[in-house]
């Protein structure tokens, strides 16, 4: 029997949610490559990660699912994993090392769509905040989480010549200022196919019954914490009278993010969309959650595949 060992980072004893939803993606494709004919071991992957990544044996797996989304709670060394596997010739899932890389960091990824000619927001490091424009509104963001971590309702702000106190505590290494665009929010999935990347039905987030002075943002509120107002009321839905205009700029985002990163295997580019049909990258997730309620799998399903025909896409895309 064909064997693969599925790798994670192993929850801290005071895990989040946003954490702990590594396990539910663990159970969930460990399930589904059985179901797939392979005999799958599980390793979570700790401080240790160095001596842990370095003691696989090459060979003896057919590859490895890496499912690892943060090292020692920082993801500013999340490429470091498929770095080692690389490094010791080991075959794995998702996005390249060098992918990893360039889209772990949010302003590094930005510089890299504005060169290449996708559309992103106006940014500013946080340094640059007295060059604001007053009136506008803007979001202040992480640099490198992912999940909405650090995401709350207070990061959209309307700035009134004064720097904010939000602001006014953070640097540029960790946190950037972005305009914020009032509109639609998009989450679209793409996995590769037998032609290549191919773009799975494109989700909206729908924030219902939103009070005026709440932003309609995926906070990590609306994300992860149940019994809130906005997890409770965010909800996904997968329209289908998208306009041409807006499908042909969706296609030329995520097409343009899948080729400028060289992303691998599964990726989901979120976006906003203003009052024109006018798209704005805000991130390109190389390995996104693939938890069975996830945005991807979600998408995947209402394109009309089965899990096992999802995660066989996958794996038929290895880093080798």
């Amino acid at each position: 029997m064909k064997k693969c060992l599925i790798i994670y980072n192993e929850p801290s004893p005071d895990a989040l949610p946003d954490e702990l939803d590594v396990l539910d993606q663990v159970n969930f494709i460990g399930d589904t490559l059985q179901k797939l004919g392979y005999e799958v071991s599980r390793q979570g992957i700790t401080d240790n990660f160095f001596h842990e990544i370095s003691c696989l044996e090459s060979g003896k797996y057919e590859f490895i699912f890496n499912l690892v989304e943060s090292v020692g709670k920082k993801a500013e060394i999340l490429y470091f994993i498929p770095a080692l596997l690389n490094m010791n010739h080991i075959p794995y899932t998702g996005c390249p090392l060098e992918a990893t890389f360039i889209t772990g960091s949010k302003v590094l990824a930005r510089r890299m769509m504005k060169s290449g000619g996708i559309p992103v927001a106006g940014g500013y490091k946080v340094s640059e905040a007295d060059k604001l424009t007053p009136g506008k509104k803007y979001i202040l963001k992480p640099v490198w989480e992912d999940g909405s971590l650090g995401i709350t309702e207070e990061s959209v702000f309307i700035f009134d010549g004064t720097v904010p106190e939000i602001v006014r505590e953070k640097n540029d290494s960790h946190w950037f200022i972005e305009e914020f665009i009032d509109g639609r929010e998009f989450n679209v999935s793409v996995m590769s196919g037998p032609s290549g990347p191919e773009i799975l039905p494109p989700a909206e987030m729908l924030f219902h019954d939103y009070p005026g002075h709440l932003p309609r943002i995926v906070s990590y509120n609306a994300k992860w914490v149940e019994g809130t107002f906005q997890y409770e009321n965010s909800r996904r839905n997968f329209p289908g009278d998208l306009s041409e205009k807006l499908m042909n700029n969706i296609t030329a985002a995520v097409l343009g993010c899948w080729h400028t990163f060289g992303l691998k295997g599964y990726a989901r580019v979120d976006m906003r969309v203003d009052d024109d049909e006018n798209v704005f990258v805000l991130e390109a997730n190389a390995n996104p959650c693939i938890s069975p309620d996830s945005g991807f799998i979600s998408a995947g399903l209402h394109a009309g595949y089965t899990h096992a025909e999802i995660i066989n896409r996958i794996i038929n895309d290895l880093n080798k």
